[in-house]
């Protein structure tokens, strides 16, 4: 079942992908977009109460360890802001490669701090998973496009601060509980949200925003928000079942699934995206699908002979 939880994330973070890079065209074009993060800190707030009533001892932990894991919300939230920041400069088949980075930073952390030990096999499995969405990063001619690299940076930013994150998440779940370990995490989220709110240039953005187009903007981003919230819920859960390192590149899939709406919404909806459909950059697409299939294969193989 691992696998499916770790699968939802990518489909559903591609889902949110397109919506994000939606709103920021329609809404934040030419505002910051540090404003997009208060509604996810809106949501963790609303999810609060549930996790108190379904979950008890939340409260019967270290207060160490409820620090470590509010850092890890807080370090997810500011990872976001530079995701966002990134996608208002370029679009979303472009953005969605470069999360890959996070897995190459979870591999490495997983091993220092958590200790996970890996097979070969499974190792190749992963290897073949980053490697098949790297390819998406390729130009049409197979040679890097033109890369900003305050862009880059951002991104290389946002994977490293994930990585971080992940591996927290996954020490402290495993030790104290998943919806423990969730809960703390969201209250991260949530006092990352009032910060935002506290600085009068981005309050005065979000209550004008509110102003200018309530209905859109509370429904979009609303819907946004529980689709992003269910994927990072499937993939934190998947984590408890499987090695940090290896959920992490299984959600490198999220680029072909970035490509594939693309590919949707060119066809039925060009007004909400286009992706190019020339025959080079299909054949190269599906390269990508093959490699991070094998990938995937592999490591369903390597768990089966350890079962």
């Amino acid at each position: 079942m691992w696998l499916l939880f770790a699968f939802s994330g990518p489909v559903l973070w591609a889902v949110s992908t397109h919506i994000d890079k939606y709103l920021v065209e329609r809404f934040f074009k030419n505002s910051d977009t540090a404003v997009l993060i208060v509604f996810t800190a809106l949501i963790g707030a609303v999810m609060l109460p549930f996790i108190l009533i379904w979950q008890r001892g939340v409260f019967a932990i270290p207060l160490s360890a409820m620090a470590v894991m509010i850092v890890s919300g807080v370090l997810y939230m500011g990872a976001m802001l530079f995701y966002l920041r990134a996608i208002q400069q370029e679009e979303a088949s472009t953005v969605a490669p470069f999360f890959q980075v996070s897995t190459l930073f979870t591999f490495a952390l997983a091993w220092l701090i958590l200790g996970e030990a890996l097979g070969w096999v499974q190792i190749g499995g992963g290897v073949l998973i980053v490697a098949g969405a790297m390819l998406l990063s390729l130009d049409s001619s197979l040679r890097f496009g033109k890369l900003k690299w305050r862009f880059a940076g951002l991104m290389v930013l946002c994977g490293g601060v994930i990585a971080i994150s992940s591996v927290l998440f996954k020490y402290f779940a495993v030790r104290d509980a998943y919806w423990v370990t969730t809960f703390w995490t969201t209250v991260g989220q949530v006092l990352f949200g009032l910060a935002i709110m506290a600085v009068p240039h981005y309050r005065k953005q979000f209550f004008a925003l509110f102003a200018k187009s309530p209905g859109a903007v509370v429904a979009i981003n609303g819907a946004n928000e529980l689709i992003n919230l269910g994927g990072g819920l499937g993939v934190r859960y998947a984590y408890l079942g499987a090695p940090v390192a290896l959920v992490s590149a299984i959600s490198s899939t999220s680029t072909l699934f970035v490509f594939a709406i693309g590919i949707a919404l060119t066809v039925f909806a060009p007004k909400l995206g286009r992706e190019d459909l020339s025959r080079r950059n299909l054949l190269q697409k599906g390269a990508a699908a093959v490699l991070v299939a094998a990938g995937v294969a592999l490591i369903n193989l390597a768990g089966n002979r350890a079962t």
